[in-house]
């Protein structure tokens, strides 16, 4: 594996996704929780997805579990949090573990020093981002408590999308 695009998720209905798909694309990837003090996140992903998506940009969501049980809900209940508390249209994906035992192949690969040397180190929290450009390598990875419309994530954005 040698981008984050040879892997495959299962969307947030349990259909199989591979990543490749987006070959092209740029890709914002955060594990999301719907209990988190951080949820209102949701809303400012969804705002860039809304005015980025045209351009190239793909939010993904991907539910975890791992920091405070801060995501106990079954898809179908993830899936219907979203879509009537923050009318979130980018993709969710099924929930995965992205720390510690039992993590999944794209998070050990995000955050290992082997596979990703710039950006390595374990998920601190929900809500934290890697942005990953258009061949499939992590560009940029931003706290749990950096917001979506922040100014480096914006530009970090805006100067993937040119690419």
């Amino acid at each position: 594996m040698n981008s984050v695009l040879d892997f495959t998720l299962k969307d947030i209905k349990g259909q199989e996704v591979k990543l490749s798909q987006y070959k092209g694309k740029v890709l914002l990837l955060v594990n999301v929780a719907s209990q988190c003090g951080l949820t209102p996140q949701y809303k400012e992903l969804e705002a860039l997805n809304k005015k980025y998506a045209k351009d190239g940009l793909v939010v993904i969501g991907i539910p975890a579990n791992e920091f405070g049980a801060q995501e106990p809900g079954t898809n179908e209940e993830i899936a219907k949090f979203c879509t009537t508390k923050y009318d979130v249209t980018f993709p969710m994906m099924s929930k995965i573990v992205v720390k510690g035992k039992g993590i999944d192949p794209l998070y050990q690969f995000l955050t290992s020093k082997e596979t990703n040397p710039d950006f390595a180190g374990d998920i601190t929290w929900n809500f934290e981002k890697f942005l990953v450009g258009k061949d499939g390598k992590v560009i940029a990875r931003f706290a749990p408590r950096v917001k979506p419309d922040d100014e480096k994530v914006i530009a970090a954005i805006e100067a993937a999308l040119k690419k």
